[in-house]
């Protein structure tokens, strides 16, 4: 019980102390992305990506921003909350979807059997596959435990300050943390689910996490520079001395 209450004071402290813009663009990156990933981008025999890169890597870069500052335990912990957001929002939407009514897709259709089998689409995508979250939210622990641990290690060591320490810590983590969410959510969802083979898994797992990493490099300086003024004004001193004080 003593344990609980302390790692509830230490949440509530580093929610204090994390941005609230960067928490809320993380979750609701987390959110939009496992929404728009039930469409194909682009599909062939030996090639598969999703929609949902277009916004994945914007929760990878958040997770490296918050581990620069904050360390690994509070990008791990912010990372859980977007996961719980992410759950009870799929909840909403499953409910809202067994609810009668047509969207307004519906009436914009030509014929109103054709509108129908659009009101029935709708309902299905917003309505989500409970194995599409159950693998995606595993996918998203294992990989956001990968990630932080992975960029605060590399970070103690070669770190050193200025963006190209940033930059070394911020690529290889993600690019490892990516893979082992690709892989794991294409293991348990696509390969039992939709028939994907091994060599499907594979090839997809290491494709997406590539053009995640580009994504995420691209606009990798702006995630320095956000970091280095949170260091610079002070923000997330408080949560930083609470965990000095507790070691």
């Amino acid at each position: 019980m003593n344990y609980l209450k302390k790692e509830w004071k230490d949440y509530r402290i580093l929610l204090r102390n994390v941005p609230s813009m960067v928490i809320s663009i993380f979750i609701l990156s987390v959110v939009c992305m496992n929404l728009v990933a039930g469409k194909e981008l682009y599909a062939s025999k030996y090639f598969c990506i999703n929609c949902g890169l277009a916004l994945s890597w914007i929760s990878f870069l958040c997770m490296d921003c918050i581990c620069k500052r904050f360390g690994a335990k509070a990008s791990i912990k912010i990372s859980l909350l977007a996961m719980f957001v992410n759950i009870v929002t799929v909840i909403v939407f499953w409910l809202l979807s067994l609810t009668p009514g047509r969207w307004a897709a519906y009436y914009g259709a030509a014929d109103p059997a054709v509108g129908e089998y659009i009101n029935a689409g709708l309902n299905a995508t917003f309505g989500s596959a409970w194995y599409v979250v159950l693998g995606s939210s595993i996918a998203m622990l294992l990989s956001s435990v990968v990630n932080a641990l992975m960029n605060e290690l590399i970070g103690k060591k070669a770190d050193k300050g200025g963006f190209r320490g940033f930059a070394l810590r911020s690529y290889i983590s993600t690019a490892v943390g990516q893979w082992v969410d690709n892989f794991v959510f294409s293991a348990l969802v696509s390969h039992v689910f939709f028939g994907w083979n091994w060599t499907q898994v594979l090839i997809c797992s290491t494709t997406s996490m590539v053009i995640e990493l580009v994504a995420e490099a691209m606009f990798s300086p702006v995630g320095y520079h956000v970091s280095e003024r949170w260091k610079s004004e002070g923000i997330g001193v408080e949560y930083l001395k609470s965990i000095k004080a507790a070691a």
